[in-house]
C-alpha cells in the first residue's frame, strides 16, 4: 500500500475516536509511519498528563488504526517536538 494511502486510512482511523479525546480536552497526531510500518503519534493536551494515557492508547487509539490498517505492525507515541 502506498505512503499516501496509508496516512489517509490511519488519519481516518484517528478521526474516529478524535472526539472522544477532545472532549476530555486531549487530541492525537500523526508524527510519522516508520519503514517498518510502526506508527508514531504524538499525544496532545489532557492526553499527555492523563494516567489513563497508556490504556487510552492501547485499548483506543492503536486498536481503531490495526482495524484500518492491518498492515502496521505496531503503534507508539513519542513525546512533543515543540
Amino acid at each position: 500500500m502506498p505512503q499516501n494511502d496509508m496516512e489517509t486510512k490511519i488519519q481516518a482511523a484517528l478521526d474516529t475516536i478524535r472526539g472522544y479525546l477532545q472532549a476530555d480536552g486531549g487530541d492525537v497526531r500523526l508524527h510519522r509511519i516508520t519503514p517498518d510500518l510502526v506508527v508514531e503519534l504524538e499525544l496532545m493536551g489532557a492526553c499527555t498528563t492523563c494516567n489513563m494515557s497508556e490504556m487510552t492508547m492501547k485499548a483506543g487509539i492503536e486498536q481503531a488504526i490495526l482495524r484500518a490498517v492491518p498492515e502496521v505492525k505496531g503503534v507508539r507515541t513519542v513525546n512533543s517536538l515543540a
